[in-house]
């Protein structure tokens, strides 16, 4: 293996705004701590929080690189002291607390997954982000309900793909709200059992006509906070990961009391690192093979290159995206 640079190509934030901040710079190469490995990037994946931070509003934890990029695939090109399951050489994608917009970035080696049998190497760098969350908020710690019903918002977004496969996967009943024919058909081939259009169906009606849903995940916010309340059947989860109508709402909260609902929501990157290992175990061990299986597969929309950055957040704010955006070094 060739001697590593002193400086890498990176993708930097002029200042907090529009994706014309986005500008391409250089620094030097980051360190490699211990328990962590060093990737020489081939890809990295554009997620809503890039897009957020980009404006100013998701700072990076203490100690993470403050340039965007959740998560990448690449190669393992140094391992800091105590790392024994990653070797220089070895193909990975990996979750980042920062730092994916990049020639290289150091994550931490228990938060890494081999690349899974049968994906692209670059395709492969928008797994991590979606796979993490969707798991850890919908699956990790809980017991599915017997023929129970999964509603997806935005199915066919990065975050609602990955739910509509693992939910079909995971044998549950999946219904998903889209804008448009092209994002039923697409949802419908991942495994959606029902594509409600939410510009002309009224997923409350249809949702409880199919008895109401057990667990609700929601990137929306706004009035679908009261709505998917009214959805839920009883003892039923409402998982809330974003809210791009809106977080002030203002609503009825003595249905949550009737229906024993849990309400609940997280963000990823604040979370322990103790926390993104256990996930990325149980998705090493449960999820990872159902690639090879042909049950899961990676969904990009659009490959752009790595200088490109801004207008992969122009494109990614348009929300027409059926899946991923990636960005190739």
């Amino acid at each position: 293996m060739s001697a590593l640079p002193e400086t890498m190509r990176v993708i930097e934030m002029a200042a907090p705004g529009g994706p014309e901040v986005l500008i391409p710079g250089t620094r030097a190469l980051p360190g490699c701590g211990t328990g962590e490995v060093l990737i020489r990037v081939t890809a990295a994946g554009v997620n809503g929080p890039d897009l957020v931070q980009r404006r100013g509003h998701y700072p990076p934890p203490k100690g993470a690189s403050d340039l965007l990029g959740l998560e990448v695939s690449g190669e393992v090109v140094a391992c800091g002291e105590g790392v024994t399951n990653w070797h220089p050489g070895d193909r990975i994608c990996a979750l980042t607390n920062g730092g994916g917009y990049a020639e290289f970035v150091a994550v931490d080696a228990s938060h890494c997954l081999p690349i899974p049998n049968g994906v692209d190497e670059v395709e492969a760098a928008g797994l991590p982000e979606t796979f993490f969350t969707v798991w850890s908020n919908v699956f990790l710690g809980h017991n599915l309900p017997k023929d129970g019903v999964f509603l997806v918002h935005g199915g066919a977004g990065g975050i609602g793909s990955t739910a509509v496969q693992l939910g079909k996967a995971m044998g549950l009943t999946v219904l998903t709200t889209i804008g448009d024919n092209a994002a039923a058909q697409f949802v419908t081939e991942l495994g959606a059992d029902r594509a409600i259009n939410f510009r002309t169906e009224d997923f409350v009606a249809l949702t409880r006509e199919a008895g109401g849903a057990d667990i609700i995940l929601d990137i929306i916010g706004g009035d679908y906070v009261a709505r998917n309340i009214k959805a839920a059947r009883h003892d039923a989860r409402i998982i809330q990961l974003a809210f791009n109508m809106g977080s002030k709402v203002e609503i009825d909260l003595m249905p949550v009391m009737l229906k024993r609902l849990s309400y609940t929501g997280s963000t990823l990157r604040s979370r322990p690192e103790g926390f993104k290992t256990q996930v990325a175990e149980a998705l090493h061990e449960t999820v990872w093979p159902l690639f090879a299986a042909q049950k899961l597969r990676p969904v990009t929309h659009r490959i752009l290159p790595m200088a490109e950055a801004a207008e992969a957040h122009r494109f990614m704010e348009a929300a027409e995206h059926h899946g991923k955006i990636l960005l190739r070094m």
